[in-house]
């Protein structure tokens, strides 16, 4: 993907965020990370502009750029990132904010979700097992390798939100996935993310999967 490409692709993927209700709020933001440049792409559900920023820390950009910054800082396999969510993944601040590991399709694309963090500093731990999901004082973080898998990403986690939080308002009990499935499950997505990262340490666009 060209440096002249990523406005449209920006624009692309919020409008898809947005029609699936995963960017309900006006403050709600989406930004894509440019390997080539060492530049990220970031802008809100309220308006369909974007600022291209750096990566580096600085004073460029609103308050929550910090919090876009600081994911890839942590995680150089990610090239997207969401701070936003569906109504379902939103009610997990109610319930511990984590949500176990319950369903396969989750552990292989999401990974383990992250413990509940509250300062910028702790973020690079909570990250550091390779999870695309995250609660960062009080804002539910949803990252991707790429543009379509945070969408697919926040579009699953949502889905699995919408059972396990009704599940776990009624009191029920849920089990967790076998050790085992877990295992190979979340090895396959560590794989992935090996790649993702080697690539982006190349100044590339990381290639997008297919299959389970």
């Amino acid at each position: 993907m060209s440096g002249e490409a990523f406005p449209d692709t920006w624009r692309s993927l919020r409008q898809r965020l947005l029609a699936r209700g995963l960017m309900p709020q006006p403050s709600d933001s989406v930004s894509l990370r440019d390997p080539s440049s060492g530049r990220m792409w970031w802008g809100t559900a309220m308006d369909a502009s974007m600022q291209a920023l750096p990566l580096d820390p600085g004073p460029q950009g609103p308050p929550t750029v910090a919090l876009h910054r600081a994911v890839y800082q942590a995680r150089q396999d990610v090239c997207a990132v969401l701070v936003g969510g569906g109504p379902f993944c939103r009610q997990m601040s109610a319930f511990g904010g984590w949500m176990p590991a319950v369903f396969d399709e989750q552990i292989r694309q999401l990974g383990h979700m992250a413990p509940p963090t509250h300062d910028l500093s702790q973020l690079p731990g909570a990250l550091a097992e390779g999870g695309n999901v995250a609660l960062h004082a009080g804002q539910l973080l949803l990252l991707g390798m790429t543009p379509s898998r945070l969408a697919l990403n926040a579009e699953l986690f949502e889905k699995c939100a919408k059972a396990w939080v009704p599940a776990t308002a009624s009191g029920a009990k849920l089990r967790t996935l076998p050790w085992i499935v877990r295992h190979v499950a979340n090895g396959r997505l560590m794989k992935e993310e090996a790649r993702a990262r080697e690539q982006v340490r190349r100044g590339l666009r990381p290639e997008e999967t297919r299959g389970y």
